[in-house]
């Protein structure tokens, strides 16, 4: 379907340059406006999504790098493969430990551009939950191996060393009740668990839903559509306008008790058109925060501050991959750190420090970067 084929496309743009990039050694530092960053973790599978667990060490969701098949036909009409490559993988003092291994994945051929594990998240109680994504119509999955079919498109909760369960269909909800009206598709990408239950955004269906005790999944908010001038190299009479998707990618519970979601955007990707929603459960999503490009995942610092963390500062279409790391501070934005971050996809924060997986787009080549951030009120 159209949203997720435009969200792959553009990242699927920045892969041959994603990896040739230079990936730094562990413990090399760099850095840049009083900010320093050092690599803590490297040779990782299209890192994702990460967060830290009640034990104080750093869990990345890596999406993996596809595998022997099948084979069928991807997002963007090229051939991806399927394998049992994704991992929800512990760092810990710069030693990798996967916790949960042969996940599925799908993958170009050279194992780029996965979709497969995007999101973990810990409640309270100390459960792992994770989501693995699917970036298609959610009918598609009747053509995947058993493990495809039972995990693609799924919240999925760790149960014990490298056992999982379902959690919540959130590919079958999309289907049923296709909450933006589209054409079906989903692409589950970020999860929080909180005391009530898990909140999980769907990219696919531009939507935020809430899974309950009992696996019941509910809508929370929609994400439409906003009308944006047509890029010049479709043709279009000038003037035209197309409709631009929303495409949120990230979840997180703010200081005030409230969620907040970052945006993506869909084709064309406008720079910066990409925004951070504030919403209260019951209520209309509130913008508070506009003016950044390509959000991949966003969070909060021990004082409240808002980060949001860019996969393409200069856009999805610009073939520049150079993220960037930016700070709201009295409704201004900064960039914080950028130099060495390509297409990097996830964001923790964490006594003064951001950690970032970078480069997660790439196979055998993602990096977990950890920047030293100066303070600022």
């Amino acid at each position: 379907m159209r949203r997720s084929r435009l969200l792959m496309a553009g990242v699927a743009m920045g892969t041959a340059l994603a990896v040739t990039a230079v990936v730094p050694g562990i413990g090399l530092a760099h850095s840049q406006g009083g900010a320093t960053a050092t690599t803590i973790a490297s040779g990782l599978d299209n890192p994702r999504g990460l967060t830290f667990g009640p034990d104080g060490h750093l869990y990345v969701a890596e999406a993996g790098r596809g595998g022997a098949g099948p084979c069928m036909t991807g997002p963007e009409g090229g051939e991806v493969c399927f394998g049992a490559s994704g991992a929800i993988t512990k760092i810990h003092k710069g030693k990798q430990h996967p916790v949960i291994s042969g996940l599925p994945s799908l993958a170009e051929p050279e194992g780029g551009s996965a979709i497969g594990p995007s999101d973990v998240s810990f409640n309270r109680h100390g459960q792992l939950y994770f989501t693995v994504g699917l970036g298609a119509d959610p009918a598609v999955r009747a053509d995947l191996p058993e493990l495809g079919q039972r995990a693609m498109g799924w919240l999925l909760r760790a149960k014990g060393w490298n056992k999982w369960r379902q959690i919540a269909d959130i590919a079958g909800f999309e289907a049923a009740a296709n909450p933006d009206g589209g054409l079906p598709d989903s692409n589950p990408n970020s999860v929080l668990a909180t005391k009530r239950g898990q909140y999980v955004v769907d990219a696919g269906g531009n939507s935020l839903m809430f899974v309950a005790p009992n696996g019941n999944v509910s809508t929370v908010a929609v994400f439409p559509d906003r009308m944006v001038p047509a890029p010049p190299q479709l043709g279009l009479p000038p003037g035209t306008k197309i409709p631009m998707q929303s495409v949120p990618t990230s979840v997180v519970q703010g200081p005030d008790g409230a969620l907040y979601v970052g945006e993506l955007t869909g084709f064309p990707f406008q720079v910066g058109s990409a925004r951070v929603h504030r919403i209260v459960p019951g209520k209309a999503p509130q913008v508070v925060a506009t003016g950044f490009t390509n959000i991949i995942d966003i969070g909060f610092d021990r004082h409240g501050k808002l980060y949001v963390l860019e996969i393409a500062h200069n856009g999805l279409l610009s073939g520049d991959p150079t993220g960037a790391l930016l700070r709201v501070s009295h409704g201004k934005s900064k960039i914080v750190y950028s130099q060495g971050l390509t297409m990097p996809g996830g964001l923790a924060l964490k006594h003064g420090s951001a950690y970032v997986s970078n480069c997660s787009v790439c196979a055998g080549a993602g990096t977990i970067e950890k920047i030293s951030l100066p303070y600022h009120r």
